[in-house]
C-alpha cells in the first residue's frame, strides 16, 4: 500500500510544475519580462511533467506505471535543469548561446527576403542579458534550483512507490 506522500506525489508535482510555469507566464504577460529562446525551452519540461503526472493520476492504483511516470518526470526536470544551467552559463558569458540567442544568425541571410524573414522571427530578448535577478541569481538560476528540487522529489517518490508496491 502506498504511503500518503507517494500517493499524492503526482498531484504535488503537477501543481508545482503548473505553479512554476504560471509564474513564468505571469512574469511575461503581467510584468513584461519577455522570454528569450532559452527561457522558452526551459518551460517545456514543466509541460511534460504536467502531462506525465496527469497520466499517473489517470492510471489510478497501478503503482508500477505511477513510479515509471514519476521517474520520467524526474528525467524531464533534470533535462530542464540542464537547459537552465546552460542558460546561466550564457548569461554569465561562460560560453556562447545558440544561434537563436543573438543577432549573429542574421549574418547567414543570402537575400533581402531571407533577412526580412529572419528579422520578423528574430527573438526580441537576448539570452546573454539577465532580465531580472534577486540576490544576484537570475530567473534561469532559480530554475536550476527549482528543477533540481522537483526532480529529486519525483525520483524519490518513484523509488518509494516501487518499494511500497514490493512490500
Amino acid at each position: 500500500m502506498l504511503n500518503s506522500l507517494t500517493s499524492i506525489a503526482p498531484q504535488l508535482m503537477f501543481a508545482a510544475s503548473a505553479a512554476t510555469l504560471g509564474a513564468a507566464l505571469i512574469s511575461q504577460y503581467v510584468f513584461g519580462l519577455h522570454p528569450c529562446v532559452l527561457c522558452i525551452y526551459q518551460r517545456w519540461p514543466y509541460v511534460a511533467v504536467m502531462v506525465l503526472c496527469a497520466g499517473a493520476l489517470a492510471l489510478g492504483r497501478n503503482e508500477t506505471a505511477r513510479a515509471s511516470l514519476l521517474a520520467l518526470s524526474g528525467l524531464a526536470l533534470l533535462i530542464g535543469m540542464g537547459i537552465a544551467a546552460y542558460h546561466v552559463g550564457v548569461e554569465q558569458h561562460w560560453w556562447a548561446g545558440t544561434a537563436e540567442c543573438s543577432a549573429d544568425a542574421l549574418n547567414t541571410a543570402k537575400t533581402v527576403d531571407q533577412l526580412r524573414a529572419m528579422l520578423e522571427t528574430a527573438p526580441v530578448v537576448r539570452c546573454d542579458e539577465v532580465a531580472w535577478s534577486l540576490f544576484g541569481i537570475s530567473m534561469a538560476g532559480y530554475n536550476v534550483l527549482v528543477s533540481l528540487g522537483l526532480a529529486a522529489g519525483c525520483l524519490v517518490a518513484a523509488v518509494r512507490t516501487l518499494k511500497d508496491d514490493a512490500a
